[in-house]
């Protein structure tokens, strides 16, 4: 089997260069050209050029304009690359007859109400960049090529950037952190996503339309806020005998942390198509937030 993978540089697609290896070939690429073959969405002719020399079995697109707050003021380009690009992949994925994996977010609901959101509830934007990433979704899904469209939240690596990462460093200097209580969700780690994307697509390529394709949420087990989320963090650090300064930890609400893009205040998502539809466990959010301090202290 040869994958063609999309955004090899973001936090997924770098996981997913080590997670999808074992499937088969693995063309991995990012924003720049790379011997003729490109990666970026936004350059419709050297998509279609490069799916052409590649010839791949299967598409997992882990590349996406995700400038939360930059979107607002640049929608062009935005809906450019999350939903013009993911639309080029689709109609030639439909094409050729094979598959397409394709990530989305959270962002693609309101964020009312205090359930979590299923696969069939509506979804409702409030930024561009969610908008951005629906008309993504609705695009793959009305191509009619097979796709898995996988919706996730929060998602942290401990490769880069990471509020994990921002919450020890501010710990470390400030003796009180405001952080929101008012926003819920799952930390996802990009590990975990990869490796359910391995085990999907080892089914899906295994048993075709035996098994569900469409969209299907993909988050860690339990439920929490940015509060209490970087007081694990911080407690994980003092087990650790990691030096903390801080002393208190204040919840505040959203709208004390203005934005130019609103958040959903629900972000909680619906797990059991896909754990009843392809038998696997989700963890708690906890073991990789706690997996995730550790490897950030020993780095």
């Amino acid at each position: 089997m040869k994958i063609l993978l999309l955004g090899k540089n973001g936090q997924v697609g770098w996981e997913l260069q080590r997670a999808l290896v074992p499937l088969g070939e693995v063309v991995a690429l990012g924003y720049r050209a790379v011997d003729g073959l490109a990666g970026d969405l936004a350059d419709e002719t050297g998509l279609l050029a490069t799916i052409a020399a590649v010839a791949p079995n299967v598409i997992v697109n882990a590349a996406a304009y995700t400038a939360v707050d930059r979107a607002e003021s640049d929608p062009e380009l935005a809906y450019r690359i999350n939903a013009g690009g993911p639309a080029v992949l689709a109609a030639e994925a439909a094409r050729r007859g094979i598959w397409l994996v394709h990530y989305s977010t959270d962002y693609v609901y309101d964020g009312s109400g205090n359930r979590p959101w299923r696969e069939d509830d509506a979804p409702h934007p409030l930024s561009v960049y969610g908008k951005s990433k629906l008309a993504g979704d609705e695009a793959v899904l009305a191509s009619g090529c097979p796709c898995l469209i996988l919706r996730t939240s929060w998602v942290y690596a401990a490769r880069g950037g990471n509020f994990a990462r921002t919450v020890l460093n501010l710990a470390a200097e400030r003796e009180t952190l405001s952080m929101v209580a008012d926003q819920t969700g799952a930390p996802t780690g990009a590990d975990l996503i990869a490796d359910v994307t391995a085990h999907l697509l080892r089914s899906v390529m295994r048993d075709g339309k035996t098994q569900p394709g469409g969209v299907h949420h993909l988050v860690a087990a339990g439920e929490t806020n940015w509060y209490d989320y970087a007081r694990l963090v911080i407690d994980e650090a003092r087990r650790h005998s990691l030096p903390i300064k801080v002393k208190e930890v204040v919840p505040i609400l959203s709208e004390a942390w203005t934005t130019p893009a609103v958040r959903p205040l629900n972000s909680r998502l619906d797990t059991a198509r896909l754990r009843t539809g392809f038998d696997i466990r989700l963890p708690d959010w906890r073991d990789g937030v706690k997996r995730l301090v550790h490897e950030i202290l020993q780095s």
